[in-house]
């Protein structure tokens, strides 16, 4: 791999492990309005982000037309909003492992839907990557206790990662990864606070106590500031398709930290597991050797992937 890939793929990579790390801190906040609590979040990071979104920020916002603004708004609704709304609500009749799952299979969504949005055929080695990636996932998580309202929600969870990803794509480029994650934020705070209202009413919004402030803390500030940005700065480098084999990185980082809240353990299957999604990644991502020998991915045919979809 070159500089930029590797740089893309490390930076992918820390942001997908500070995800699945905000799984088992959304175990604490079982207790806390869905809603409230993520406008809590994307406010804070929002007000964090802004100082960093970069020179001529609110200029390029202007200049971006009523399509592009529509996209923002649904990219914040379902990959933020409807993403986090659906973990919780999963993970009230289901344990964490099963909306890891789902989320784990996103690469194999992923690497099927964006090549077909751009009128080409998926990258074999991408998509066999990403089986791996999926079949770690599982071995990783498991199947825990769930009824069908977990089930539903965690499929919600995993149409939520995957438009986080290919709804991005157009608005990348102009925007760049900071002022994208600061307008994304400040957006999925509004949509927050509307969801409250029509789901909770005058209870949406309450005082966190001292562990779900802990929590909300470390998703707004980590999770979101520093995760959101490296996530769509690994995606510029390397593409929407190869970024998100690293979500299955998601269920390792969610299984590695159940265990410090008491929600999980870490033993011999998630050990495989865990070796499987490496194993996904690297095949995918071409980071082992013999990938190149094959043929390189076409950097240019992912860049025109990209300019095409910005047209859209």
């Amino acid at each position: 791999m070159n500089t930029t890939t590797t740089r893309g793929s490390l930076l992918a990579a820390l942001a997908c492990l500070l995800v699945g790390g905000s799984f088992t801190a959304n175990s604490l906040l079982g207790d806390y309005p869905y809603a409230g609590g993520q406008f809590l979040r994307y406010a804070l990071a929002f007000l964090l982000l802004v100082p960093f979104a970069g020179p001529g920020a609110w200029a390029r916002l202007r200049t971006l037309g009523a399509g592009r603004w529509a996209r923002l708004a649904l990219l914040a609704a379902v990959g933020m909003v409807g993403f986090n709304l659906a973990v919780l609500a999963a993970e009230r009749t289901a344990e964490p492992a099963v909306p890891g799952v789902f989320v784990g299979c996103a690469p194999v969504v992923v690497a099927v839907v964006v090549p077909l949005l751009d009128g080409r055929r998926p990258q074999r080695i991408v998509f066999s990557g990403a089986l791996f990636v999926a079949v770690g996932a599982f071995t990783v998580q498991g199947w825990g206790r769930t009824d069908a309202a977990g089930i539903a929600f965690s499929v919600c969870a995993l149409a939520g990662e995957v438009g986080f990803a290919v709804l991005a794509v157009p608005v990348l480029r102009p925007l760049g990864p900071r002022l994208l994650s600061t307008a994304v934020c400040g957006i999925a705070a509004v949509e927050s606070a509307l969801a409250g209202v029509l789901i909770d009413g005058s209870g949406w919004l309450r005082r966190p106590d001292a562990v779900e402030t802990g929590a909300l803390l470390w998703q707004a500030a980590v999770v979101t500031v520093v995760g959101f940005v490296c996530w769509y700065m690994g995606m510029q480098r390397i593409g929407a398709e190869r970024a998100t084999l690293f979500s299955g990185l998601i269920p390792v980082a969610a299984a590695c930290t159940a265990p410090l809240v008491g929600t999980g353990s870490y033993g011999a299957a998630q050990a495989v597991g865990s070796a499987l999604v490496c194993a996904g990644v690297a095949v995918g991502s071409g980071a082992l050797p013999w990938r190149a020998r094959r043929g390189r991915v076409p950097g240019g045919r992912q860049r025109a992937s990209e300019r095409s979809l910005e047209r859209v």
